[in-house]
């Protein structure tokens, strides 16, 4: 009975906020649920153990979802998301529709610029490039995603999304935890994803398939779909698709991301570990020491140089710096609530006994730590269409115990960190998840039209990077 409750609470959790229900209430309420399915006390449970591991998400977290809110807003408002987007677009032409569309939104995502506003930014680019070329509009999310949603977010080291910050505390690594790695799974994602584009691009044109301007219909926000997208904390009440201001040079437009990349290196590698941090080892600052903390701290002040830096380039084309600030900071609260909820939720999913059956089970497939984790953050991430709730919800229950196993098989920390990366990013990406609902809804397609595309670069790619990756740091270690 008690594995049926935990199967039963996490159907109706996916269920329901595929449906636009609040995470916020859905989550604790499916987490008594699975409880009363063991016959744990309800009250004990939510107090005890599912308060106590959101709290601690957001205690570690916030300064994260804060900063990069307000980053990716004012990189927005600044009019230099768009500046980079037409700048690399300018630079390839029409003819490389599919490449330079990627690449933009690659380079932007990887700066730290929310993947909402990427979409925002890019999508109306990219419609005018693919009617150039007469490639397929819906080719055009699966684009998008791939530059986006796959090795930007997971595979490429020193990106400051929060997919790549979530492990360092459990194991202690940086933002680079196995550049290596990170690189060639980051090769296989981008290359198969672009394999896939343009075959799909040359079967078109050899069918005579165009642009569709049947497409371009006006599209109508439903309610499902601003859900999704608020819940990421993007209000589409908000979106200016076009700069109010004249938009800065691309040198200028790039330089906050650039900074962010450079500085978030030079700390966790070189400057951090070199400087004097006994202090640490005090109570008051939680006995802990360097190594757990110099990964956040390093993305932590890098987003705040990049920040003072638009403001103090951009203040001319900010309409409101302060009321851009405060956007930004106010749409930092609900996803960092809303994942916090889920790893509350997967905190007392791990306390049940039946959890014991479940882990045990992974165990059995064999294959070591790396693939336990691997199956365990894939599936747990395509769950509840969230790389960052499904990876949340791994570590909180088996964190500490892959390491372990890690480290009695010779196993580091850093091989560990980016297998968990790269794991959220597969399964996390089925059609119930919020990003692809609002990346398809801000292009004016449905499922029927582009999921199997967006599956294939988004979902596939990803697993068959995550199986390289696998292989090589079983027979290489971590490099």
């Amino acid at each position: 009975m008690g594995l049926f409750g935990i199967l039963l609470a996490l159907g109706l959790l996916i269920f329901l906020a595929y449906k636009g229900a609040s995470v916020l209430v859905v989550a604790p309420v499916m987490a008594l649920l699975a409880a009363a399915f063991s016959l744990t006390p309800g009250l004990a449970t939510y107090t005890q153990v599912f308060m106590p591991a959101a709290g601690g998400f957001i205690v570690t977290y916030f300064p994260l979802f804060l900063l990069g809110a307000i980053f990716g807003r004012l990189m927005d408002a600044s009019g230099s998301a768009k500046a980079i987007s037409n700048g690399i677009v300018a630079k390839l032409g029409a003819s490389q529709a599919i490449p330079a569309v990627v690449l933009a939104c690659a380079v932007l995502t990887y700066g730290g610029v929310s993947l909402f506003v990427v979409a925002f930014a890019i999508f109306p680019v990219a419609a005018a490039l693919f009617r150039q070329a007469d490639i397929p509009k819906r080719l055009i999310p699966a684009t998008i995603a791939l530059g986006a949603f796959t090795f930007t977010m997971t595979a490429l080291p020193g990106t400051p999304a929060i997919q790549n910050a979530i492990p360092m505390p459990y194991f202690g690594t940086t933002p680079f935890a196995a550049p290596g790695l990170g690189l060639i799974a980051a090769a296989i994602m981008g290359g198969a994803g672009f394999l896939w584009l343009e075959r799909r691009k040359r079967a078109a044109a050899a069918r005579g398939e165009g642009y569709g301007e049947a497409y371009d219909s006006v599209v109508t926000i439903d309610g499902d779909l601003r859900d999704f997208a608020m819940d990421e904390g993007f209000d589409l009440n908000e979106i200016n698709p076009a700069a109010t201001s004249p938009a800065p040079p691309f040198w200028l437009a790039a330089l906050p991301i650039v900074v962010v990349i450079a500085l978030n290196y030079a700390l966790s590698v070189h400057i951090f570990p070199a400087v004097d941090t006994s202090y640490l080892s005090e109570d008051q600052f939680g006995a802990t020491d360097i190594s757990e903390l110099r990964g956040l701290w390093s993305v932590i002040a890098a987003l705040t140089v990049a920040i003072v830096l638009i403001l103090a380039t951009s203040l001319n084309r900010l309409a409101s710096p302060r009321r851009d600030v405060s956007d930004g900071a106010n749409a930092a609260v609900l996803p960092i609530l809303n994942t916090a909820s889920l790893v509350g939720f997967g905190a007392v999913v791990a306390a049940l006994p039946a959890f014991a059956a479940v882990s045990n089970s992974i165990d059995a497939i064999g294959g070591g730590p790396l693939v336990s984790l691997a199956i365990s953050t894939n599936v747990l991430a395509g769950l509840t269409g969230s790389a960052s709730g499904g990876m949340s919800i791994a570590l909180e229950a088996l964190g500490s115990q892959y390491l372990e196993q890690a480290r009695m098989a010779g196993i580091a920390p850093d091989l560990l960190h980016r297998v968990t990366t790269i794991a959220t990013g597969g399964l996390d990406s089925l059609p119930h998840n919020g990003a692809v609902i609002t990346l398809l809804g801000i292009c004016g397609l449905s499922h029927k039209d582009s999921y199997a595309d967006i599956a294939v670069v988004a979902v596939l790619a990803p697993i068959l990077s995550l199986i390289a990756v696998i292989l090589l740091g079983s027979v290489f270690g971590s490099f």
